[in-house]
């Protein structure tokens, strides 16, 4: 996909790349670690900010046909371009959100017996229709709480007329291979599943597609690992990149000592050097606490951001670029496969999943292959 022409015929946006071949290959990656299960896809936050109406079709036709959102609006927009995919809304249903899900073929992941009763009534009027229930293993976000799991398993007819599709748990620490919560996880929901109704069950998500096949059971929901954010953060990444963000010079200019740089004078020029200002900032999602700690590349050497983020610039010190040449409409590396999303994730102390999920809207985006 090329992309389109400004009206004023010249761009100096940056430009964001996403490769839907990388991303269909993670989601084949991903599914041979299951040993016949299935693989389902999770596209929330419009597919963690790199665009759902892109993404998924790729994903449906690389075989996916399950497909995982937070939100009913997400779900509704999904179902327009997934016309027969099956659709599950993890963040639960919402008092009157009945008939949306209905109409739209989606499926609730009830979170509390109240979802649970109002389903029930629902489905018993109009169904039997799908739904899955979520039992928290040790999260405490979403779920039903050990006592209410408790109630579930003593009234089992509170399922009565609820086409049960999965059981949905969700691991704490599946990064971390060797830590003990993630057995003990595994156990809480082992003890459950022997007292519910026997029904496929969802466990493992990017992370925990990685540890051992117990925790894989039916259907692994991975996601942000489709998009290249590792999920092994102690081991070399399995996954490609899947996405490339390059950003115009605007200006370079030589500085010398006692200059300094940006808001708040925080770096001091302590030598003759070269600076490049760069268009990205923290209203492009780049984030502020990058400042005086992320790194660019520029001509192949990576080169440091130098003083505060601000909200639409960065500047880079490219005193060691060994290149007499670098002007104003050059491009910058800012992501990319010499600086990618798990390399800017932990210069900014945070994951990949916030890089991702923040990348601005201002960017040129740009589809290949798919």
């Amino acid at each position: 996909m090329t992309v389109s022409r400004s009206r004023t015929g010249f761009r100096d946006s940056a430009v964001l790349t996403i490769d839907l071949d990388a991303i269909a290959a993670n989601y084949h990656t991903l599914r041979s670690r299951l040993a016949g299960g299935i693989c389902a896809a999770v596209v929330k936050a419009d597919a963690y900010g790199l665009g759902a109406a892109r993404i998924a079709p790729v994903l449906q036709n690389a075989g996916c046909r399950h497909f995982f959102v937070a939100l009913l609006d997400e779900a509704v927009a999904l179902r327009a371009f997934l016309p027969q995919a099956d659709i599950y809304v993890l963040n639960g249903l919402l008092p009157g959100s009945e008939a949306t899900f209905h109409r739209h073929r989606l499926v609730p992941v009830l979170n509390d017996l109240s979802q649970i009763t109002r389903w029930q009534t629902y489905s018993r009027e109009h169904g039997p229709l799908g739904a899955a229930i979520h039992i928290d293993t040790g999260m405490n976000r979403l779920g039903l709480c050990p006592v209410q799991t408790d109630h579930l398993i003593a009234e089992p007819e509170r399922l009565d007329g609820i086409d049960l599709l999965y059981i949905v748990s969700h691991l704490v620490r599946a990064e971390e291979n060797d830590h003990p919560l993630n057995r003990t996880q595994l156990d809480t929901l082992s003890t459950a599943l022997g007292r519910l109704p026997s029904v496929p069950v969802s466990f493992a998500n990017s992370s925990g597609m990685f540890l051992a096949s117990s925790f894989h059971f039916d259907l692994a929901r991975p996601g942000a690992a489709l998009y290249g954010v590792n999920p092994t953060p102690t081991a070399e990444n399995p996954m490609r990149n899947a996405v490339r963000l390059e950003a115009p010079i605007l200006q370079v200019r030589d500085v010398d000592s006692p200059m300094t740089v940006g808001y708040g004078a925080t770096h001091k020029i302590s030598k003759r050097g070269k600076l490049a200002t760069i268009s990205v900032g923290y209203a492009d999602g780049y984030l502020r606490s990058l400042s005086s700690r992320g790194t660019c590349v520029v001509n192949g050497v990576r080169a440091p951001v130098v003083g505060r983020v601000s909200m639409d610039l960065i500047t880079v010190d490219v005193s060691n670029v060994q290149s007499q040449s670098i002007k104003a409409g050059d491009k910058v590396e800012v992501l990319g496969p010499g600086h990618d999303i798990n390399d800017l994730a932990n210069e900014a102390g945070t994951i990949g999943y916030e890089i991702l999920t923040s990348l601005g809207r201002r960017y040129r985006r740009r589809y290949v292959g798919g």
